[in-house]
């Protein structure tokens, strides 16, 4: 069962009808939003219920758009643990650090919640084949729902992706072209085949389903602290649908009754060499100018404009959050410590967190009291490449792997 009603522009607040396929507000070109009839949903549905749910993101299915549960594509997403992390927390000065670690749900990252809901509409809608233009952890989403679904997926990532996205989606049975360039340049790429083939775009935000996923990472953040919300959420942003998403989530908690108005401050985290919203937050602008030359060793940061920059920079102000940027080596140097202190293995877009949590706290910003949430949006396991630069094992002239001697 869904309470969806229908799509709005996040822009114009043109309307569309639910139940059609659709990318972008065909009126000015903003991105679209699921609306739900939050009265009837608050008369009909209520919170001690969701306990009763599956142990996954589909517990909240009535505030998510699928309409039929056979079309639902599930492998287990959601309901990621919310870890206590004592041990870095009085190493950073922070008595109530928390880190919900988005990097166990499939295949390795949150991004697994967006794809699970785009293809399950995906489904429900008939849409035939898919394309996506990806940084690397949303191309092996996208594969892996859609090998569940039965629907051919095109990917365009770029050249130099982690192979662990590149293994994945092979795996999978994507068709996949790596481009000499950007996520950007791969964008347009899709952008131009999907017109010419007909595929449907599941871009970030060109569609209006992965953010319906993405937002449950609040809706199980409020579930998981009985209802209450923490007083500042880090959010590694390259597209920002999921700060997006929780932002809206929260919105629509506070309608239903199961929460108030406080909101957390929302921190977006950036790296230096690709920064576009801190820089437009910095500025005082409402939305990002394209970051030339964008190089960050956090490919899921390397976005030089995200569609959505005017939603973000909407949330961050309306919280009296900030925006924060942090070197590659800071990132680097945190997700050691944290992996040294409590265990997790981030990805290096969590672990910029973590860097600019420190600096947060040393500038006053933040108070060592409050209720601090960090997102870890994936798994350290996917860019081996990236830490492995700081362990290298000592050249062999060969490496036995399983009964196996393979040519270094």
């Amino acid at each position: 069962m869904t309470f969806l009603t229908h799509l709005a522009c996040s822009r114009c607040e043109t309307r569309y009808p639910a139940g059609q396929i659709h990318n972008l507000c065909t009126a000015c070109g903003g991105p679209l939003l699921a609306r739900y009839d939050l009265g009837r949903a608050r008369a009909e549905w209520d919170k001690e219920s969701i306990a009763g749910g599956p142990p996954t993101m589909w517990r909240y299915s009535p505030l998510l758009p699928v309409s039929r549960l056979e079309n639902i594509v599930s492998l287990g997403e959601g309901m990621t643990p919310l870890l206590r992390t004592a041990r870095l927390g009085e190493r950073l000065g922070a008595s109530n650090l928390l880190i919900k670690d988005e990097g166990l749900n499939p295949t390795g990252a949150f991004k697994a919640r967006g794809l699970s809901c785009a293809i399950s509409m995906a489904k429900e809608l008939g849409v035939r084949e898919l394309a996506i233009p990806s940084a690397g952890n949303a191309a092996s989403a996208l594969a892996a729902y859609a090998a569940a679904a039965g629907i051919p997926a095109h990917i365009y990532m770029p050249r130099d992706v982690p192979q662990a996205n590149l293994i994945e989606c092979e795996m999978f049975g994507a068709e996949v072209t790596l481009v000499d360039g950007l996520i950007s340049d791969c964008g347009r790429i899709v952008a131009e085949k999907c017109a010419a083939e007909g595929w449907f775009d599941v871009s970030t935000l060109k569609e209006p389903y992965r953010i319906e996923g993405k937002k449950t990472m609040a809706l199980e953040l409020a579930e998981q602290l009985g209802w209450k919300l923490p007083d500042a959420i880090f959010y590694p942003t390259g597209g920002g649908v999921g700060l997006i998403g929780m932002w809206k989530a929260f919105h629509e908690m506070q309608e239903l009754g199961w929460i108030g108005s406080e909101r957390p401050k929302m921190i977006v985290v950036q790296a230096e060499g690709c920064r576009p919203v801190v820089r437009a937050f910095e500025q005082g602008a409402g939305q990002a100018e394209f970051w030339q030359n964008a190089a960050t060793v956090a490919s899921g940061l390397r976005v030089p404009k995200p569609l959505g920059d005017f939603l973000i920079l909407q949330a961050v102000r309306a919280s009296g959050g900030t925006c924060v940027a942090v070197t590659d080596e800071e990132l680097l140097n945190a997700g050691q410590l944290l992996a040294q202190t409590e265990g997790i293995f981030a990805a290096p877009e969590g672990a910029a967190c973590i860097a600019a949590l420190e600096r947060l706290l040393r500038r006053g910003f933040l108070d060592k009291n409050e209720k601090i949430v960090i997102y870890n949006t994936g798994s350290g396991l996917k860019y081996l490449e990236i830490y492995g630069a700081r362990f290298r094992r000592e050249d062999a002239a060969e490496l036995r792997l399983g009964g196996l001697v393979l040519p270094r």
